[in-house]
């Protein structure tokens, strides 16, 4: 994992902007804690914050590969590329020179000799800039399922890029600004594709490339799935997903350190736990180090407790060897300010789960402190349904996204403190349809003739083009945050594409819940684990956590310096001078804290224009 920045203008010549580049580069220092890189030449500028402090001979990057007569084409990446060896095999019988044996290197040459179809033949979790010399045009490209991030602005003579927004952030051209669009997307809980938040900043989107050249900027979809028949008998159903969970979770393991299992308890973690141990005895690796959140705190009431998670993962870590750890999440840590400020910090955008987020954070800062590389269990609910919204029927049978009808109830509240014409102008009813019927027109899933299956199936396409984008966001920002690469097995597309299209009874044939997975492990998992029923990731149930939000909220609705005062309910305003923190008592869900407190710290924090 690393960080990578540039920039393309070709009105000038770049050379000058060395400092500005540095100091877009040097945004993503969490993210490659190591050193840096920067190349600057003609039209085009590239930076990377590597990972790592030890650098193969030739490996640094950016890198640059030569042609006799200067270089002819220069990389920036971010990720792995876990089928690099094969491709560099194919190479070298194409007649390519490959010295170093990294990424980059096979990544770099494929596109010399395929050019940008060469993202067919790269599998892995990765984002990359290429920049070709003769050509004098930028790939941008982001891996099939958008597990690693990129963002891009389009500017009057090219473009800027980086990882993270704030690497776009950092250029002094660049004015961060939100607009209606950018509001529609905080306050609804619809995840839109290409979308940034910032007016003007876009995300290359999942399994596409973005090509920019003197004639503007060209976005193709190079990969996406596809509604197709599902051939194989159950008992072959289940050997098949076995096998590319041991494939998937043996490439992702290469190297001499087993990763650290981010380990909840539940089926997902355990999965991966249990094949990562198998993996690494099979290796003669050295134990694999598993990690818990233990919510439990004895300070508070018993009907405030968390969930049990952390007795099923340490039963499950005895029973598969690992050396076991966990983290204690104790009543209001999780306000601490400068944990959340860290979080904001982390994301670049405002946040409407902080106690989960803030949970992961210090979750992921444990783990790094032990390994370099984790596993996340994180997509697992998605490919096989484990969600209720992805599985029971009258979630399936909603009109919209269906963890939003799903999970409504704990989003009450925008219309007691936002503004009424803010609302009115944003319509997020309308964006939430608009958004949910774009989304399940791209897979066209009415032309199957069992109309429940279709829904099935668009429900399994939004939970993997929409919903998961949440699941990877915040495992990239907050896991890197730490300088800790958080790989995610499940979310390996040929998994993804092989289960897809198998039909929802084949996916819950016997009556529960990730049947499938389950009757795949069952050999590797003692059966309380297997067969547990699945429990969300824990939040807070301390009332003292949301009556400390209603508190902060009500010192930011009473200054007038807030900047989030001109978005906020003038009857807010008026109920909370009479009454305090009692007018937020009722129909304000902890989310619309959550969302009203973290808009103010932003807007704040990074100079954020509003205008609608």
């Amino acid at each position: 994992m690393s960080g990578i920045a540039g920039l393309v203008d070709f009105s000038r010549n770049v050379a000058p902007d060395r400092d500005t580049v540095q100091a877009m580069t040097a945004t993503l220092a969490r993210r490659g804690p190591a050193g840096e890189g920067l190349w600057l030449s003609g039209h085009a500028a590239l930076g990377h914050r590597r990972r790592s402090a030890a650098v193969p001979e030739g490996g640094a990057l950016p890198l640059v590969v030569p042609d006799g007569s200067g270089p002819r084409a220069v990389l920036t990446l971010n990720g792995e590329v876990f089928n690099a060896r094969e491709l560099r095999s194919r190479l070298r019988s194409l007649g390519h020179d490959l010295r170093t044996g990294t990424d980059a290197e096979a990544v770099a040459h494929a596109y010399l000799e395929w050019g940008a179809d060469c993202v067919t033949r790269i599998e892995g979790t990765y984002a990359f800039a290429l920049w070709d010399v003769r050509r004098e045009e930028l790939l941008l490209v982001r891996d099939r399922m958008g597990v690693k991030p990129l963002f891009y602005a389009i500017t009057p003579a090219g473009v800027l890029f980086g990882s993270e927004p704030k690497a776009i952030l950092a250029h002094p051209d660049f004015t961060p600004v939100v607009d209606a669009d950018g509001l529609r997307d905080i306050l609804s809980v619809a995840r839109v594709p290409g979308h940034a938040i910032f007016r003007g900043m876009h995300e290359v989107r999942p399994g596409h490339t973005v090509r920019v050249t003197r004639a503007g900027t060209v976005e193709r979809r190079y990969w996406g799935l596809r509604i197709a028949d599902h051939h194989d008998s159950l008992d072959a159903t289940v050997d098949a997903v076995r096998g590319l969970l041991e494939t998937v979770v043996t490439e992702q393991m290469a190297g001499d350190t087993p990763p650290c299992a981010l380990l909840s308890g539940g089926l997902d973690s355990s999965t991966l736990t249990a094949l990562e141990a198998k993996v690494a005895g099979e290796q003669g690796l050295g134990p694999v180090r598993s990690l818990a959140v233990n919510d439990h705190d004895p300070r508070r009431p018993a009907g405030e407790q968390g969930n049990d998670d952390h007795l099923y993962a340490r039963q499950l870590a005895e029973h598969v060897g690992t050396d076991h750890g966990e983290i204690s999440l104790k009543d209001l840590d999780l306000l601490d300010p400068e944990l959340r400020a860290s979080v904001l910090a982390a994301y670049d955008v405002p946040l409407n789960k902080g106690d989960q987020y803030a949970s992961l954070h210090l979750l992921f800062r444990a783990a790094r402190e032990h390994a370099a590389v984790a596993f996340s269990g994180e997509c697992g609910d998605d490919v096989f349904g484990g969600y209720n919204w992805n599985r029971l029927p009258e979630w399936i049978a909603t009109s919209t996204f269906p963890w939003v009808a799903e999970g409504r109830p704990r989003f009450r509240g925008n219309a007691a403190v936002f503004d009424a014409g803010l609302l009115t102008k944003l319509d997020l009813a309308g964006y939430e349809h608009d958004c949910h019927r774009d989304a399940v027109a791209e897979i066209a899933a009415d032309r199957l003739d069992d109309a429940d299956e279709a829904r099935y199936r668009e429900v399994t396409y939004l939970a993997h083009t929409r919903h998961s984008r949440v699941l990877f966001d915040r495992l990239d920002r907050l896991g890197m945050a730490s300088g800790l690469d958080i790989r995610v097995p499940f979310a390996d597309h040929r998994l993804v594409e092989y289960t897809f299209n198998i039909p929802r009874a084949m996916k819950g044939f016997d009556g529960r819940e990730k049947s499938l997975l389950r009757a795949a492990m069952k050999d590797l998992l003692p059966e309380p684990v297997a067969m547990r029923v699945k429990t969300p990731y824990p939040n807070l149930r301390d009332t003292g956590y949301d009556r400390v939000l209603r508190d902060r909220l009500v010192a930011v609705v009473r200054s007038p310096e807030s900047p989030v005062g001109p978005l906020l309910s003038a009857d807010l305003a008026a109920a909370v001078a009479r009454d305090g923190a009692a007018a937020l008592t009722d129909g304000v869900s902890r989310a619309v804290l959550e969302t009203a407190l973290q808009l103010d710290s932003w807007l704040r924090t990074y100079g954020v224009r509003v205008d609608l």
